[in-house]
């Protein structure tokens, strides 16, 4: 009886030992991957927009996008996260904003959005003052279209509250803004003073009112003192963070000069900046001169590959050209920032040099005459992404030109939910018909590029993808969507935040998706905006943010 006990605690042993064996030679053949992700509704946003459970990540990037069975037979690893059935979606990109702008706004300008008259402006302007006294008092955001009385406002009140004091109020649409007197006199502006490209305001009897429209406005912002290196970078650092808090992994900062190109590149690259940045460059001779001799940049999560230029104003501030006069200002067409030559001219360097352009028209003249001026240089079908930043108003001739030069729109879907309550009155009901027509455009070349341009709007790529759906404001106004023929599918709503600003600067291959060899930059949210009701998109949270892998956010 013993001996037989002997036999089987013998075979017993072995059988267990041959079974340990056979684990670990089954796990060895496992690849090993920093992360997994399982039990998770993914949407990879590929080109068959499919969905998935699970993936691998290694070195930054995905190694398998599958189903949780497939993804663990094959993978193995210590960090693997158990993802309750979250919704995962690429990370969220912004194909057109202002970065730094939004950075330096937050560290030294009186927030004055959304202020509901002239006197709330004066009233947030003295908190903001008590807080951070300086010579130069500076603001951002006011729209008098919110206000009871709608007519743009004077310094006169700026004077009384704020005497000797430097005032710089900038507009909502950043092509305007109210100045006061100390500041008239600092630039030379006076009644006589005449400067093209743009507008010095006068009352009804030649007096100036402290409003400058697109040039003049573009001259006194040149005067105000620029944020010294250290407050720069802080800013720059609380950009960040706003952006990741809302979903982010990556923005494309519409038009910056040299150096503040070098130090984003130089913060990037030392990891102090997590971002992926696209940059456009701003015309200026040093910056133009650098990058025409040194070309491109073009490195993991970092590219400067096109020159942001202007062809008007905005339409808020009558500064958009239009073809015929604005509906409630029949003396006016708006203004061409420059004339032909200037177009033509960053267009050769551009095309001769390998670099994109992407020009902001908002007026359908504006929009106009670029599509001809760029239709002069790319000739046909071409794969060089020429890109017409906002596209807002485009008269229904025009749109065939989008498809025949291969010219992509550049849009941002807040700015109809943000200009709805007026748009009417500057063009009336006909030409409102290619007005803010994000659907329109997006059938000219099969993709479009949504962004928000913050800080005129909202950093939330959630609220772009509800306005490009919804078609409403945060408040759900109105109901049934303003030119709700012009809505998104939520899927083209997310492909527009997505794969769509990575395609609008050569990414596709490396961000804007979650596929195989690109890197792991996702986002994961508490609801799943694909399926969710229209009205519990703007109330999903943001769970967490992941760029190359690792969880920044």
């Amino acid at each position: 009886m013993q001996k037989n006990m002997s036999k089987i605690y013998k075979y017993t042993l072995r059988a267990l030992i041959i079974l340990i064996i056979m684990s670990t030679a089954y796990c060895s053949s496992k690849e090993a991957a920093d992360l997994i992700i399982k039990d998770a509704t993914i949407y990879t946003v590929d080109s068959n927009f499919s969905t998935a459970t699970a993936f691998a990540v290694k070195s930054g990037k995905f190694v398998a996008v599958g189903e949780d069975e497939e993804i663990l037979k094959h993978y193995k690893s210590d960090n693997i996260i158990d993802a309750a059935g979250f919704a995962i979606y690429p990370g969220f990109l912004d194909g057109h904003c202002h970065f730094k702008g939004m950075g330096e706004n937050t560290v030294r300008y009186a927030d004055l959005t959304g202020c509901k008259s002239f006197d709330e402006v004066i009233e947030r302007l003295k908190i903001h003052f008590e807080k951070h006294p300086s010579d130069w008092l500076l603001g951002r955001g006011w729209d008098q279209n919110l206000w009871k009385d709608k007519t743009f406002p004077t310094n006169e009140r700026l004077d009384e509250v704020f005497a000797g004091k430097k005032v710089v109020l900038t507009r909502i649409d950043g092509h305007a803004g109210l100045v006061s007197k100390e500041v008239m006199s600092l630039a030379n502006f006076d009644s006589e003073t005449k400067i093209d490209r743009g507008e010095i305001i006068k009352d009804k009897d030649g007096k100036c009112t402290g409003l400058l429209v697109d040039k003049p406005y573009d001259i006194v912002r040149e005067l105000v003192p620029k944020l010294e290196r250290e407050e720069l970078i802080r800013a720059l650092k609380i950009a960040e963070a706003k952006c990741l808090a809302c979903g982010l992994t990556g923005v494309t900062d519409a038009g910056l000069e040299l150096e503040d190109i070098k130090l984003i590149d130089s913060l990037q690259q030392s990891g102090f900046l997590k971002l992926n940045f696209n940059i456009m460059i701003n015309p200026d001779e040093r910056t133009m001169d650098y990058f025409m001799k040194n070309g491109i940049i073009k490195r993991e999560g970092f590219s400067v590959r096109s020159i942001k230029i202007y062809a008007d104003g905005a339409l808020g501030s009558r500064g958009a050209k239009l073809i015929q006069p604005y509906s409630d200002s029949p003396s006016s067409t708006g203004i061409m920032v420059f004339d032909s030559t200037f177009y033509d001219k960053i267009c050769e360097e551009a095309y001769n040099h390998g670099f994109q352009v992407c020009c902001h028209a908002i007026g359908d003249q504006g929009v106009r005459s670029i599509l001809n001026i760029y239709a002069k240089y790319l000739g046909g079908k071409n794969d060089l992404r020429w890109r017409i930043e906002h596209s807002q108003v485009v008269n229904s001739e025009d749109f065939h030109l989008f498809k025949g030069y291969s010219i992509i729109p550049s849009i941002q879907s807040t700015h109809a939910t943000s200009d709805m309550g007026w748009a009417v009155q500057r063009l009336g009901e006909e030409r409102l018909k290619g007005a803010y027509a994000q659907k329109q455009l997006l059938a000219t070349n099969g993709w479009i590029i949504n962004g928000t341009d913050f800080p005129i709007e909202g950093i939330s790529p959630l609220a772009t993808f509800y306005a490009a759906v919804a078609r409403k404001d945060t408040g759900g106004r109105p109901e049934g969507g303003f030119l709700p023929e012009e809505a998104f599918s939520r899927e083209e709503a997310l492909k527009s935040i997505t794969i769509g600003p990575a395609k609008g600067y050569f990414a596709e291959n490396e961000i804007g998706s979650i596929e195989v060899g690109k890197f792991a930059d996702f986002v994961v949210l508490t609801d799943d905006i694909i399926k969710n009701k229209e009205n519990d998109i703007l109330k999903t949270g943001i769970q967490s943010v992941w760029i190359k892998g690792k969880q920044i956010y």
